[in-house]
């Protein structure tokens, strides 16, 4: 029996739903970003019509190439497609448009997959039941069901998703991960942070990984991290392997006052000052070399505000088509959305454990460490010791669970100047010899490490410039 009867067969049930089809392609053309929605098993096959899984194929060749995707650029995309010119062109696509009713893009992929692999399903067993009547002499029963067993197993594994990996192929990544270790200037594995300490520690920031970066207001997360990216930025743009380019997810803080920072750190002008213009004629000579030294810098800046991990997935992938991207850092977890909260009613700790769930996925996908800036709850505040906790971490649900490595930025000077005795008294002068001590201190605890050991890392840190740096001795 021809493949071609089976399948005339197979679609005599009505296997498939147009409906679905041009509505999920209707919302596609809406809102581009939807796209890393689907499912990781959807595949343009599933779509029974062939004009529709044209213009889909023609969709994800746009996105991936960083083109919106509209009835515009679509119909250039398509121009030779002649079922695309009989059904209408152009015109077919705004029908698409107007076709759409809600944005449950998953539910309708899910409908187009059931109805794909009850298609197949629909093939394996007429193909089985035509072989079984006709007797075939070169295949016996058993032989046929193995075969049917095959073909069946191999359906559903497609919607499995993951594969199994052999035992010696693991270990060669392992050796070989090793191998880059030892060959990198600062015998790491991963991006570098721009600390000794830190990358002696963590090894570097690895691919797959995702890292918590949480702290109480005023600590110097936000600081931390853009010093972090900075510094893995300009390894890169040197040639160093545990360099690479840097996405900044800034869902609190504008470009511009990112970059203020960061002219600050470089040029040891403080923000303030340049802020307010307090600067002479050779601060802007400064200025303007540095900028020159930075204008190749892969550091990019995405200022999104709630922004969802479908979204932080596809604003990577566009910016990875054309660089080489190797961290991406999102500032921070607790201002991000949850695609799915309306639907399912979640409240912010479900909400919060769901993003965490995505960002492990996306690290995993794309093969990068995501950084995640974390608050922590106010318990701090009520503790003689102010030195964080994982139980701390706000809207904690599986922030912990989820994450590779948890670290957490504590400053004692900072609640140490709080208690600032009365001036003249011995109490002061033993005061300002323990704040001389500390002043310039910050910690980073490594508070769980999956792969290595947990442990307090201290750095140097200027509040004036909010500027982090390795402690003298330790470069």
């Amino acid at each position: 029996m021809s493949n071609d009867v089976l399948q005339q067969e197979a679609d005599a049930g009505f296997l498939f739903n147009i409906e679905a089809e041009r509505s999920l392609l209707g919302i596609l053309l809406l809102d581009n970003t939807l796209l890393d929605g689907l499912p990781d098993t959807f595949d343009p096959s599933h779509i029974y019509t062939p004009l529709h899984q044209d213009i889909f194929k023609a969709i994800t060749s746009l996105v991936n190439k960083g083109i919106t995707a509209d009835p515009i650029t679509l119909s250039t995309e398509l121009g030779i497609n002649e079922q695309f010119k009989e059904a209408g062109g152009r015109d077919f696509l705004v029908n698409l448009l107007d076709a759409v009713i809600g944005l449950n893009i998953s539910d309708y992929a899910t409908v187009i997959t059931d109805l794909y692999l009850r298609r197949e399903l629909n093939k394996v067993c007429l193909n089985s039941e035509y072989r079984a009547k006709h007797q075939f002499t070169d295949t016996n029963a058993i032989e046929l069901i193995d075969n049917a067993e095959q073909q069946l197993y191999e359906l559903s594994s497609q919607q499995m998703g993951g594969h199994i990996v052999k035992f010696s192929e693991a270990l060669q990544d392992v050796i070989k991960t090793s191998k880059e270790a030892l060959n990198s200037d600062q015998h790491i594995s991963g991006i570098t942070s721009g600390f000794t300490l830190m990358d002696r520690c963590l090894g570097g920031f690895n691919r797959s990984d995702l890292l918590i970066l949480a702290g109480r207001p005023s600590m110097g997360k936000t600081a931390l991290a853009i010093n972090i990216a900075f510094n893995a930025a300009k390894a890169g743009l040197h040639g160093k392997k545990e360099g690479a380019g840097v996405i900044f997810f800034s869902l609190e803080m504008s470009a511009e006052q990112l970059a203020t920072r960061l002219l600050s750190c470089a040029t040891s002008i403080s923000a303030w000052d340049i802020k307010r213009g307090n600067i002479n004629r050779n601060n802007i000579d400064i200025f303007s070399n540095f900028y020159q030294q930075m204008e190749k810098l892969e550091l990019y800046i995405e200022e999104t505000p709630n922004i969802t991990c479908q979204q932080v997935k596809h604003k990577i992938r566009k910016v990875q088509t054309k660089n080489n991207i190797g961290l991406v850092i999102i500032d921070y977890l607790q201002l991000m959305s949850s695609e799915y909260k309306s639907k399912t009613g979640e409240n912010r700790v479900q909400e919060v454990s769901t993003i965490t769930r995505q960002l492990k996925g996306i690290a995993k996908d794309l093969n990068i460490p995501i950084i995640a800036l974390s608050q922590l709850s106010r318990a701090v505040e009520q503790r003689d010791d102010k030195r964080p906790q994982l139980a701390d971490l706000r809207d904690s649900g599986s922030i912990e669970q989820d994450a590779d490595i948890v670290m957490f930025v504590y400053r004692e000077a900072y609640y140490k100047a709080r208690q600032e005795p009365k001036c003249n008294t011995p109490d002061h002068d033993k005061w300002t010899q323990e704040m001389n001590k500390i002043y310039n201190r910050a910690d980073v605890i490594v508070a769980k490490h999956r792969n290595g050991p947990i442990a307090t890392i201290p750095l140097f840190f200027d509040p004036n410039l909010t500027k982090f740096g390795n402690i003298k001795g330790e470069q």
